[in-house]
């Protein structure tokens, strides 16, 4: 197998340029200083965390270059953990992108390289055909849920606060696993790092914690923080008592081992523009664009075909316009938010071309449609209800949304206001309300009791969530409607 790993090193080295071997030999240092030498390179671990995305593809694709270069100048290498974070924006596109990863680059059979999956509470071996547990797509189909209820669908608080506050439980049971690890390493960008970091100081310490400076955190402490931040944000959304039924995730917690591993980067050895490694991306990783991603290629929390069709919903059914106007604001916010990526012109084009003929918008919606289903169990029906939030207030906007999309529910009126007051009503009635929202009675119930989220309320946690955005994918515009200016997230990172 030597001589299999060191053809696999010389292709991988045939896709850099000179800038980026400088940065391998860099990297290489980098890592075995932080060893304690060469002698001891044999015993460190480095965690990284992939995504699934093309910035994440290259970094795993660099540090396999790293593993190798050194195995070729002696008898041993550093270790190798590969962790990937199960959400229900990966889709099998993005797990198949993994897998081809992984096997071109060798590493689903090396000894010295782990490939872990953890979803929800569970630590796994790679499988690129791995299912999502019930439990964690029940986790994020009640996150969105609520979240999204809670705020008529604000794209933010809806598709991705789960997410980017669960990176604390991901990355400690990542780190934790068997043996633990004696670093992890970030493919991040600098500023991106420096949004994340500065997002979580401000909600913790305006949720009252006294924490020091981001880059005097340990690994444990900054997972710590980032936790504490998590419970008291579920804490708002579901109540003391309230759990989403079969949740064993909430409050968050993962176990923390007396070791803490060194923080390692790299983004300041290369930059990340998609035009330098293209040919490696493609043509040796087999890295293909998800068309449920609208080709922004990373596995983010928030799926741009759904929010696309979100956008689209809202316009037709909440704002009494057509389909196809939600659809064409959203792919101008898309375009504007690919070229500040410096996506390839050709694939901006590709994207809106999806959407240029009605029966293409038809196929998509479609598409959307199904993804909804796959991934969170939710119908049409139950996305617009979310949408329009009829229960938030002691059920303010019921009347509006039976009249728009249930005119022959206008007559049970008072028997739904008394099953979401917790008082008898008939069964028919209790079946349609799960059905309408894809909540059960008592989660129903919940939302009845509480208000909808104002964002300009600083005592709300998941306000102050929303109002501290990391800027992670966020542009502004205009609602064409209201004539208010709107802060659209399009795409993570």
């Amino acid at each position: 197998m030597n001589y299999v790993y060191q053809q696999v090193l010389q292709r991988l080295l045939s896709y850099f340029n000179r800038a980026e071997r400088t940065a391998l030999q860099l990297l290489i240092q980098r890592l075995v200083v932080a060893a304690g030498g060469i002698d001891r390179i044999g015993h460190y671990k480095v965690l990284v965390a992939f995504s699934g995305g093309k910035d994440s593809a290259y970094t795993v694709a660099l540090l396999r270059a790293a593993q190798l270069s050194i195995a070729g100048r002696g008898p041993e290498t550093f270790s190798l953990r590969i962790a990937n974070m199960r959400h229900p924006g990966m889709t099998s596109a993005v797990m198949d992108n993994i897998n081809r990863c992984y096997s071109a680059l060798f590493l689903h059979d090396d000894p010295r390289v782990e490939l872990l999956v953890v979803d929800h509470q569970y630590v796994q071996t790679f499988e690129p055909d791995l299912p999502f547990s019930i439990a964690g797509r029940e986790q994020s189909r009640s996150d969105m849920l609520l979240g999204g209820h809670l705020t008529a669908g604000d794209a933010r608080t809806t598709f991705c606060n789960s997410c980017y506050l669960g990176m604390a439980e991901f990355l400690g049971r990542a780190a934790c696993w068997r043996d633990g690890v004696d670093a992890v390493l970030s493919g991040d960008s600098l500023k991106e790092q420096k949004q994340y970091a500065t997002w979580i100081m401000r909600l913790a310490r305006r949720n009252g914690q006294e924490v020091a400076d981001w880059h005097t955190l340990s690994f444990s402490s900054a997972l710590h923080t980032i936790d504490t931040v998590g419970r008291a944000y579920y804490r708002e959304l579901y109540g003391e008592d309230t759990q989403p039924a079969g949740s064993m995730r909430r409050p968050m917690g993962y176990p923390i081992k007396p070791v803490s591993p060194t923080f390692l980067t790299l983004v300041d050895l290369i930059g990340f523009r998609l035009e330098d490694h293209w040919p490696l991306l493609t043509d040796f990783l087999g890295f293909r664009f998800d068309d449920l991603a609208f080709s922004f290629s990373e596995s983010d929390c928030a799926n741009p075909l759904l929010m696309a069709h979100m956008r689209g919903l809202r316009a037709e059914f909440v704002q009494g316009r057509n389909y196809a106007d939600g659809i064409h604001e959203y792919l101008e916010l898309a375009a504007a938010m690919m070229r500040r990526k410096r996506m390839p012109r050709r694939l901006i084009v590709q994207a809106m071309a999806a959407y240029d003929d009605p029966d293409k918008l038809d196929e998509r919606r479609a598409l959307a449609a199904g993804y909804a289903q796959e991934a969170f169990g939710l119908s049409e029906v139950q996305l617009v209800c979310l949408l329009f939030a009829p229960f938030v207030d002691a059920g303010a906007q019921l009347e509006p949304f039976l009249r728009r999309c249930h005119p022959g529910m206008l007559v049970a009126q008072g028997d739904l206001h008394k099953a979401l007051a917790g008082q008898p009503a008939p069964d028919q009635v209790v079946q349609w309300l799960v059905e309408v929202s894809g909540l059960s009675l008592k989660g129903l119930q919940n939302l009845y009791a509480k208000r909808r989220v104002d964002f300009s309320d600083d005592s709300s946690l998941i306000a102050r969530v929303r109002a501290s955005d990391p800027d992670k994918g966020r542009v502004v515009t205009i609602d064409p409607k209201t004539g208010e200016t709107v802060s659209e997230l399009v795409s993570g990172r």
